[in-house]
């Protein structure tokens, strides 16, 4: 199983991009929800894209895309930190059926949420669903936000989503005038072939762009990024306060927490909240 992101640089026409990675990881996010093949290809596609663009963070971040639109999928988050923990889900309504994104998505539009500790606010930008694909989506995102020309390409082999990206620097014309034009043309070739996603990173580059010097930076692991995490649900208790807690216990003779991002359920009975709350110590107020 591999699961990582690879950035690269073509010295001789300061093109810039980087490879993405994805099974186990994907499969990791998929596993126990029964999504439809359409919707795991899409979180998968949207995954891939934002580890291409939380791979950009520089310092301790969370980066968050969430789409809410009035398709088929009514909501779709994906959310990932600048270590390359990476989570996501959807929801939809049934049936899903395979159509143009447009109508798959609906009327809406992509939220992308920064989150660092040094910012006094999250940074937010809107991502407008214009593209017929994910990957023309992001392209003009890329256009816009960057001011950089882009090529995003998006396989998807059934167990692994792979994702290539290639950005023009300011500088790629004065290193020659042919070179964003050549290397546009040799990334998409990698859709004739998608046997090609198997190989090293190394390898896909150089049977790619034989002929380019090429500089291939740190390989970065990707990983899950749900874990089983008690101690987030004993702080929501303490939030509701003993009194609203016992009342739901009285009620229906447990507490029930679904995290929806993880596909995770919590339960708890009444022995188990005693023991919450008696850690804790007496409540003063």
């Amino acid at each position: 199983m591999s699961n990582y992101v690879q950035r690269f640089l073509l010295e001789n026409l300061d093109i810039r991009g980087a490879l993405v990675h994805l099974d186990s990881v994907w499969l990791q996010m998929l596993a126990g929800r029964d999504y439809p093949q359409p919707i795991s290809q899409l979180l998968g596609e949207m995954s891939a894209t934002t580890l291409l663009l939380s791979n950009n963070l520089k310092h301790t971040g969370r980066l968050t895309i969430q789409l809410n639109g009035s398709g088929p999928v009514s909501m779709l988050v994906i959310d990932c930190t600048e270590r390359l923990h990476i989570r996501g889900m959807a929801k939809y309504e049934r049936p899903i059926e395979s159509q143009p994104l447009a109508d798959f998505l609906g009327h809406g539009q992509l939220l992308l949420t920064l989150d660092m500790p040094s910012m006094r606010e999250s940074h937010q930008s809107i991502v407008p669903l214009d593209g017929s694909t994910t990957a023309e989506i992001f392209e003009h995102y890329f256009k816009q936000s960057e001011q950089l020309s882009s090529r995003l390409f998006l396989i998807s082999t059934g167990e692994t989503i792979f994702g290539l990206l290639i950005q023009k620097l300011p500088t790629t014309d004065q290193q020659d005038p042919d070179g964003w034009r050549r290397i546009e043309t040799l990334a998409a070739t990698i859709q004739d072939d998608p046997s090609i996603v198997g190989l090293s990173a190394e390898d896909i580059l150089t049977r790619l762009f034989n002929e380019e010097t090429i500089r291939i930076f740190n390989e970065q692991t990707v990983h899950y990024g749900c874990h089983e995490d008690p101690a987030k649900i004993h702080r929501l208790l303490h939030l509701l306060g003993r009194e609203e807690v016992d009342s739901i216990l009285k009620e229906f003779g447990e507490i029930v927490v679904n995290d929806d991002i993880c596909n995770r359920e919590y339960r708890l009975d009444a022995l188990a909240v005693d023991a919450i709350f008696q850690k804790a110590g007496p409540t003063i107020h």
